[in-house]
């Protein structure tokens, strides 16, 4: 997935006409969609549709290269509606064009094989050069948005390292887990056996038995993983 490219505000040349259809439920909006692409030589807006049941209708008959699509409409919405686009034969490119940026809709757009998801205020000479870019099958989003899926996956990713480490401090029994939580808060074997009302022999025995089973060689190694894990206790 490529970022949105900026305009570079030069013609597309002598290539083929690009065949946009304009789905949204405003009328006002798709009159402005309309203008805007206009003033593109290469952009000709073959179709309007107010819904998502529409614009595939009208797509299977005009057969547009792109559609930019909303996302909420009545009947049929958006992102159905790119889902069945893009499940048939000779599919056309899809841009979901929306003021609605939640992760979402956006990764359904996404899964359902839309070329892009672009917010309604990108400026009209980006949008111009998304749709080509989606004509020649080079998917784009726009900044915002890609910021967005950047940080959802990280959350994902540090999710995965949470899960993975309760899963290794899974093998502790029950006060072995207590104790690795309170190495994790940075606390000596002397606090940690004030804490729990525990002996000190007692607390280095539960130590070593976590080195042991974690297959880790020091305490800060453990410390690492509790924190991984996100179990450290409170003060």
């Amino acid at each position: 997935m490529t970022l949105l490219p900026p305009a570079d505000g030069t013609p597309a040349g002598d290539g083929p006409v690009i065949d946009v259809l304009v789905a949204d439920d405003d009328p006002v909006v798709r009159f402005g969609l309309k203008m805007m692409l206009s003033g593109a030589p290469d952009l000709r807006v073959v179709a309007e549709a107010s819904d998502g049941a529409e614009a595939v209708e009208l797509a299977r008959r005009h057969r547009p290269d792109v559609v930019l699509m909303d996302i909420r409409m009545p009947g049929t919405d958006g992102l159905t509606a790119t889902e069945t686009l893009r499940g048939g034969s000779s599919a056309p490119q899809v841009i979901v064009f929306t003021t609605f940026d939640a992760d979402a809709h956006v990764l359904r757009a996404l899964r359902a094989g839309a070329a892009g998801f672009l917010l309604k205020d990108t400026p009209p000479d980006e949008l111009v050069v998304a749709i080509r870019h989606a004509a020649q099958g080079r998917p784009v989003l726009s900044p915002e948005v890609m910021r967005r899926l950047i940080a959802r996956v990280a959350d994902s990713e540090q999710d995965g390292r949470q899960q993975a480490a309760r899963r290794r401090l899974g093998v502790l029994a029950d006060r072995e887990r207590t104790v690795a939580a309170e190495i994790g808060a940075g606390r000596t074997n002397a606090e940690i056996a004030v804490r729990h009302h525990l002996g000190l022999t007692t607390v280095k025995t539960h130590v070593s038995a976590i080195l042991t089973k974690l297959d880790l060689t020091n305490r800060v190694q453990v410390a690492l993983l509790v924190q991984e894990a996100g179990l450290v206790p409170p003060d």
